[in-house]
């Protein structure tokens, strides 16, 4: 089913935007509309941001509540913060393994303005002030540069939505095409496995050596990947190590018959998740 996902700053009118999609979409009969957010899982938001465990527990709960509802008939809005790429990323490989569109909507509203809705509210439904000045601190702001935050529907606090060209956006455009790292292939042979294993360590080597020479903001090539991984901070080995389980156990599910994709395959995933 198409996805919307919602972003914006921690009271920023996000959950009601989230509605009047969903009355839009069920009252023109187009859709049935699922809305999928934190207020599904009845967990006190002060206790899961305070704590980085407990928030990206969150944030898999609400992956994983999306993936299940995803076919190619109803439409899901995730309503949550939203607010680190690296996730809106993980939401767009979601979408492409589905083969389904999706579109952002973002509620742009000041620090002040959102702070003055927060502290409205009831006191059981309130971020702490440290907790809120966290969040926005940290926000990433989606960018429609970026695919998996495109296309993009910016909203000021006092718009109107664009119902017609978000229901365009999900109902008239095509889904983005799988690619080796989205679409599932059965495992063709052992040689796979072999050249996953050999090339992942040989990149982690060579990424802990050149760490020795170089400096934040360094490039690292590797033979046979075009890409090349940037280095932002100093990655240990325990690290490296865990990334390359992670990124074989994917592998595992998500193989490509071309094994020569491997070695940018492996960039691209340490990119995304060092930044």
């Amino acid at each position: 089913m198409p996805l919307i996902v919602m972003c914006g700053y921690p009271c920023s009118g996000k959950t009601q935007r989230a509605e009047e999609l969903k009355g839009y979409f069920e009252n023109s009969g187009q859709r049935k509309v699922h809305i999928v957010g934190d207020g599904g899982l009845d967990v006190d938001r002060n206790t899961v941001y305070s704590d980085s465990q407990k928030e990206k527990h969150v944030r898999a709960s609400l992956k994983a509540e999306v993936e299940r509802k995803v076919n190619k008939d109803d439409i899901v809005i995730l309503d949550s913060l939203n607010y680190i790429k690296g996730y809106r990323y993980e939401l767009f490989c979601l979408i492409k393994h589905a083969q389904t569109p999706h579109c952002l909507v973002y509620c742009l509203t000041s620090h002040e303005q959102s702070s003055s809705w927060n502290t409205s509210r009831d006191a059981a439904e309130q971020y702490s002030q440290d907790i809120f000045d966290a969040l926005v601190q940290r926000f990433e702001a989606p960018d429609s540069r970026n695919r998996w935050d495109s296309p993009l529907f910016t909203i000021l606090k006092d718009d109107t939505l664009p119902f017609e060209e978000i229901s365009d956006a999900l109902l008239k455009r095509k889904a983005p095409p799988p690619n080796q790292s989205t679409q599932s292939q059965p495992l063709s042979s052992s040689n796979f496995l072999y050249e996953l294993d050999k090339i992942t360590q040989e990149m982690l080597m060579a990424i802990f050596d050149a760490q020795k020479t170089s400096v934040p903001g360094d490039l690292i090539s590797f033979p046979g990947a075009t890409e090349k991984i940037e280095l932002t901070r100093s990655i240990n080995m325990a690290e490296l190590r865990k990334l390359r389980r992670q990124f074989i156990s994917y592998s595992k599910m998500h193989p490509t018959e071309n094994t020569g994709q491997i070695a940018n395959m492996f960039v691209q995933y340490l990119n995304k998740s060092l930044h």
